[in-house]
């Protein structure tokens, strides 16, 4: 592609006309004016009809410039393929670099003409299970330029993890997204590449997922309407927030069967058009953008680390993208080892349904049951491995982000630095590796639990009891101990009635907090020494 071409092709993706720059623009050249003029009148005097529904870049871009990560005004440079070569340098000098060719169309929506005409016509169709194709890299180079302004850019930064796991550590802060999750990418290219009749029926989802919550939020911002059927056994905070989004909320059965059942029926009769989440090419493509980025953001990249599990849609996506762009590149999926679906499936050749999750509320789209082919297709022949962490492994690092990132995340936004955790990834040390933080929607409640939990499992908490005779001034020696060894005393609890020991005894149960492990231990030897009859309670 010549320069001519770059420079025509830069202002169509930007919906802008060599007429609509000035002499001030810092770009301005007269020539490449006149010449893009000539070429611009030229083009089919067909217009296209204003659509009733306004376009992406009005609704989510302020007058001002699209906000970005706070920023007003500073519109991120667009993924363009042309310019993802430079960002391998050195394959660039030796001549390592793969070019294609682009088509320059009167609207850049029709590289996606195949991908349209994939999606239901008919409001009657509950699923898009039409749309599985295996994507493209210009299915993924498309929905980049189509989303940019709907989306947050990421930041793509280096973590201090770095060096307590050996490694250049960078994490993809994908929880930084409106609704908290990474789905947003998909779901917004798959809205905007509804037909417009059916944008104004509205759409239909029936879950308290990342997916519905995403559904709930663009679809509103693209004046689409959109219903969310619930349980009524869905989390209160979850049906308020899905309801500031701009959907309207119905609450419907005690179990997430009944709510799908009865969405499918009201979509059925109203003509709303039903979405779940599956893999379709449209879908993949707008969650395959991760990749896009990661590789622009970070040079020289050695490894990728997706979250997997049954919705494995976001490593599938990404994974296509980066190997397109830089085989060489590792894509590594990590899942729980409570379920490991998607190993199960890879291993069968088809997606397998039998396993169960008694913990949804923690793991999320983690647990859920592998739901197509075309992702299971793209990840058996483009990811390099696939490892399963424990859920001790996850919870301790949901502590490292919150500690060292100041990020909340949940099980699916952590799993993939649990894999570094758990030491399941030896080969990596001293490569330089990416983690794509994919979500940070976890429950208050369950947030608490979860740190405290970690803590523990850290060695950084932990409970002993001991028998001490029921005496004035016994408890307080026992405190100047902990206070010389620099425990921090969290609880502390005596026992007189059900003490089985001598008469006139008092036992006595502590939780402290340490440092470290080897704080910890520091502090159980010297307790021993003064009290042998302590017993701490194994964690």
């Amino acid at each position: 592609m010549n320069f001519a071409a770059q420079f025509l092709y830069s202002r169509v993706l930007k919906n802008r006309s060599p007429r609509d720059y000035s002499r001030e623009d810092e770009d301005y050249d007269p020539f490449w004016q006149s010449y893009a003029e000539q070429l611009f009148l030229k083009k089919d005097d067909n217009k296209i009809k204003k659509q009733d529904a306004p376009a992406l870049c009005d609704l989510h871009c302020c007058k001002d410039g699209p906000v970005r990560n706070g920023l007003i005004g500073q519109k991120p440079p667009s993924i363009s393929p042309e310019r993802l070569k430079d960002f391998g340098e050195e394959d660039y000098l030796n001549g390592d670099v793969k070019t294609w060719e682009m088509k320059i169309v009167n609207r850049n929506e029709e590289l996606l003409r195949d991908a349209l005409s994939r999606i239901p016509q008919s409001s009657s169709r509950t699923s898009l299970s039409s749309c599985n194709k295996l994507i493209r890299f210009e299915d993924i180079s498309a929905a980049a330029f189509k989303i940019q302004c709907g989306v947050q850019k990421t930041p793509c930064m280096y973590s201090r993890l770095s060096k307590q796991y050996g490694m250049d550590i960078y994490l993809k802060k994908e929880f930084l997204q409106y609704t908290g999750s990474v789905k947003e990418r998909g779901v917004l290219y798959l809205l905007t590449s509804l037909p417009q009749d059916q944008q104004r029926k509205g759409v239909i989802v029936a879950s308290d997922s990342n997916f519905s919550m995403a559904v709930a939020y663009h679809a509103s911002e693209l004046r689409i309407p959109v219903f969310v059927i619930m349980s009524t056994s869905t989390s209160p905070a979850r049906v308020k927030m899905c309801r500031e989004y701009g959907a309207m909320v119905i609450s419907y059965g005690t179990t997430a069967k009944d709510s799908q059942t009865h969405a499918r029926r009201l979509a059925q009769e109203n003509g709303y058009l039903y979405l779940e989440e599956e893999d379709s090419a449209v879908y993949l493509s707008g969650l395959g953008t991760v990749g896009l980025e990661v590789y622009e953001q970070v040079p020289k990249l050695d490894a990728v680390i997706f979250p997997a599990g049954g919705h494995c849609g976001l490593l599938a996506g990404s994974a296509a993208a980066l190997k397109h762009l830089n085989p060489h590149i590792s894509v590594i999926g990590v899942e729980s080892e409570s379920f490991p679906v998607l190993q199960q499936s890879l291993k069968a050749g088809h997606p397998t349904e039998d396993q169960a999750c008694s913990n949804h509320d923690f793991y999320g789209d983690v647990s859920g049951l592998c739901f197509g082919s075309n992702s299971l297709q793209l990840t058996g022949k483009l990811v390099d491995k696939v490892v399963a962490v424990r859920e001790e492994d996850i919870f301790i690092s949901m502590l490292r982000l919150l500690e060292y990132e100041r990020a909340t995340v949940d099980a699916d936004g952590a799993i993939g630095l649990a894999a570094l955790v758990a030491g399941k990834l030896p080969e990596l040390k001293g490569k330089r590796v990416a983690i794509v933080i994919c979500s940070g929607n976890l429950e208050l409640h369950l947030l608490q639990q979860c740190i405290a939990r970690a803590l523990t499992l850290d060695n950084r908490v932990c409970r002993f009891s001991l028998v001490l005779s029921d005496c004035p001034g016994d408890i307080s020696k026992l405190l100047e101990i902990l206070a010389r060894e620099e425990a921090r005393v969290l609880d502390i609890k005596q026992e007189r009635t059900f003490v089985t020991s001598e008469l006139f005894t008092v036992e006595v149960t502590c939780t402290v907090e340490t440092r470290d492990k080897i704080h910890t231990a520091q502090l159980r030897n010297t307790l021993l020494e003064r009290y042998p009859t302590a017993a701490w309670t194994e964690r």
